[in-house]
């Protein structure tokens, strides 16, 4: 038996604007824009005076999942335009002093394990990364973009061919002050 709707509200807050258009969904706030693709045809995503609604009537397993999932991205974009995300790192070497940098749109990670050449992860999206002492803290206003550059900064410091147990030397995620 299928229930008849399924149904997502989400609040508007002070300041945010939001206009959808052609399955475009843009979320203005203090803090930015952002702007995102969410179409299905089964899914219908409205705005009635302060809240959203996302909404599928009939829906099978997979419209109910895409309903919530739209709901969750609008979320998100309303969070980034209003506070922001940050997610703290943190530098541990217990061999070589690992010595980082951010160069245009990348992080450099030199001295580590002793290696010669630099180690280089790619800075995805509008992030701010800063660098003090042994933390690094990465801002932004998209979710996706601080979460996969704090990922490929995590990922650029992948010891190989020793043993993890002992070298636990890297750059690690510590917190995702959401």
């Amino acid at each position: 038996m299928r229930v008849a709707m399924e149904v997502r509200e989400i609040e508007i807050p002070e300041g945010v604007n939001i206009n959808i258009e052609n399955g475009v969904v843009s979320v203005e706030g203090p803090k930015g824009k952002l702007h995102r693709k969410l179409y299905h045809p089964k899914i219908e995503i409205k705005k009635e005076e302060n809240k959203i609604i996302v909404r599928a009537e009939l829906p099978r397993r997979k419209e109910k999942a895409l309903v919530g999932t739209f709901a969750g991205h609008i979320k998100n974009m309303i969070k980034g335009v209003t506070e922001g995300f940050t997610y703290k790192m943190k530098i541990v070497y217990s061999h070589f002093p690992i010595k980082a940098s951010v160069k245009g749109n990348e992080f450099i990670i030199e001295n580590f394990l002793g290696e010669k050449s630099p180690r280089k992860a790619k800075l995805f999206g509008n992030v701010k990364v800063t660098v003090k002492g042994s933390d690094v803290i990465i801002e932004g206003i998209n979710r996706e973009e601080v979460g996969q550059t704090a990922a490929n900064i995590e990922a650029a410091t992948k010891v190989r061919d020793k043993d993890v147990r002992v070298f636990q030397d890297g750059i690690y995620i510590v917190s995702k002050g959401e």
